[in-house]
């Protein structure tokens, strides 16, 4: 059994679960605390991946970042290298799938804040920027970071997107969910196995992980 793909990844998926937390915390407490036209859009198009077919959100995500987009040309212009189908693609697909999770999650802690304390911040001379970092990350911390390992697990197995926009590509984009695929359909059920079984105990010990978080956020302690 190879491990490079495994090895892949989980790297793929810290990268992506790093970078879709540090932008779904921020859009989080926009949607939690903030009121303004086109909230439920927003709320809505976060929202979308986890319900879109994988070949649909991976067509849009060609659109956006293909090599003939604004975004593709100014990628190729800063890194000297096509976005799509590179190890960057990848990531970009799992932070993707990771976002809505981390999101939804994030949202519902910084919610459940009493908005008594904010105020209480702010009588204090704390402005909105101080009293997100001070007062409601603090107090949402096990929320975020059950959305966090939801997040991690939902792009450790991501296949669909990472196919579309990333390729399938051994050494360079061949991540375990495609390996696995690529081993069934050569009749390795063998190594198949082994890499599932691997990817599997990953998923869910962060899911065990997020679990006790929830629980921990609910019960206070």
């Amino acid at each position: 059994m190879s491990w490079a793909p495994l090895l892949l990844s989980f790297q793929v998926a810290l990268v992506a679960t790093t970078l879709a937390t540090v932008l779904g915390v921020g859009l989080a407490g926009v949607l939690a605390r903030a009121r303004f036209t086109g909230r439920d859009l927003l709320d809505g198009l976060i929202t979308a991946p986890m319900v879109l077919p994988p070949t649909v959100l991976g067509y849009w995500l060609l659109h956006v970042v293909g090599r003939e987009t604004v975004v593709g040309r100014c990628w190729e212009a800063v890194a000297g290298t096509s976005l799509v189908f590179s190890k960057s693609a990848a990531v970009l697909a799992g932070a993707v799938a990771a976002l809505p999770f981390i999101v939804k999650s994030a949202r519902a802690a910084m919610e459940e804040v009493d908005p008594t304390l904010l105020g209480a911040a702010a009588t204090l001379g704390a402005g909105p920027t101080r009293s997100f970092f001070t007062v409601l990350l603090p107090l949402s911390r096990n929320g975020i970071l059950a959305g966090v390992t939801l997040g991690f697990a939902r792009a450790l197995g991501d296949f669909g997107v990472t196919l579309m926009i990333a390729g399938n590509i051994p050494g360079l984009t061949q991540t375990g969910a495609l390996a696995i695929y690529d081993a069934v359909q050569a009749n390795r059920d063998a190594e198949a196995g082994g890499m599932a079984a691997v990817m599997a105990g990953l998923a869910v010990a962060a899911l065990y992980a997020g679990t006790k978080l929830v629980r921990r956020r609910a019960h206070g302690w």
